[in-house]
């Protein structure tokens, strides 16, 4: 999964790029974007290395991309951009609210932008297959059926629609499969303020307007992490500053994208693996390794709150606490799994 971090040129994009992964922003991958990763910070995961003590940890990571900044009302330059955009997974939108810039316009524009994108792409294809059904072709039938799909796609965005709520029969899914449509990608709304203070009204509008957001100083807490570690409590303190606005995003970017986290932990090594919402057991084999799921046997499972809880593996289990799952069972955010492979 790679988050994409997206918006118009001075949203402060860079920033929470440099707060989220700690690394500086880098000039000569303004044009392409900047990747990097962001280490999610996980009590769990924490209080499991404390009780293995392991020799080795891996936390659960989100592979990010600091987008190129699009440029406003002047479509003609931002459509390699956009072409970058189209690579990620989901978006997170920055809009920096200082400076008298509109937050509401500037999400509505942005939303435009990426409706017409999209509009551009599916109408391109839709030409291309009515020209092509002029020509004798041995699959005239696979093409009428692509281009009748398309029809209501192209509908939908022609009214300046989102396609997030749109559910796709398999023939659009096959027809659309490779354009990566960008109003199908998740995506969540941060509003970048100049201090603690948050327009709660503005907030409000987005979020009756179907957006996920976050309304935060993010530029403000990049200083404060720049500043000597004897200082920083001090200087939060003064800028009213709570918990930390890098937590409060990381945890809403797993919200908005229905991620969990679950946890393979033994002497040798504590991990914590991300996994979309409703996986599989199987599905989660795979992700560890994927002999683990072709030699799949079953899973045995307890909740990683209930061995930190009791303090040991074997505790839990004469508690009663631990079950046997095959491959169906739906994994739950926290488990602390042991697949049993014949591989």
């Amino acid at each position: 999964m790679k988050i994409g971090l997206v918006g118009y040129q001075g949203g402060g994009k860079s920033s929470v790029f440099q707060l989220l992964t700690g690394d500086a922003p880098d000039l000569a991958k303004v044009q392409d974007g900047q990747s990097g990763t962001a280490v999610v910070p996980d009590a769990r995961f924490d209080g499991l290395v404390e009780l293995f003590k392991p020799k080795k940890t891996v936390p659960s990571s989100i592979d990010l991309l600091d987008t190129p900044g699009l440029v406003r009302d002047q479509p003609d330059k931002n459509a390699k951009k956009l072409g970058i955009i189209r690579t990620c997974t989901a978006l997170v939108q920055v809009v920096g609210v200082f400076n008298g810039v509109d937050a509401v316009e500037e999400a509505n524009a942005f939303h435009d932008d990426i409706v017409l994108a999209d509009l551009q792409v599916v109408s391109n294809r839709i030409d291309r297959l009515n020209a092509d059904a002029k020509k004798p072709r041995p699959d005239k039938e696979e093409l009428a059926a692509e281009l009748e799909s398309l029809g209501p796609v192209r509908e939908k965005l022609d009214a300046g629609e989102s396609l997030i709520d749109m559910e796709f029969d398999e023939t659009q899914e096959k027809a659309c499969a490779s354009f990566s449509l960008l109003t199908r990608k998740k995506r969540l709304l941060v509003l970048n303020t100049a201090d603690a203070e948050v327009d709660a009204a503005v907030v409000a509008e987005l979020e009756a307007a179907g957006h996920n957001v976050l309304a935060a100083p993010l530029g403000l807490e990049l200083e404060v992490a720049e500043l000597d570690e004897s200082e920083r409590a001090e200087f939060a303190a003064e800028m009213g500053l709570g918990e930390p606005c890098r937590d409060r995003l990381l945890r809403m970017i797993f919200e908005v994208t229905d991620q969990i986290t679950f946890y393979t932990s033994g002497e040798k090594e504590v991990h914590a693996w991300l996994l979309p919402r409703g996986a599989t057991a199987v599905e989660a084999a795979h992700t560890i390794h994927s002999d683990l799921a072709r030699g799949f046997i079953r899973a045995e499972v307890m909740a990683a709150d209930d061995l930190l809880r009791l303090g040991s593996e074997r505790d839990v289990k004469a508690a009663g606490l631990q079950h046997v799952e095959g491959k169906e069972y739906v994994v739950q955010d926290g488990d602390e799994v042991v697949i049993r492979s014949g591989v």
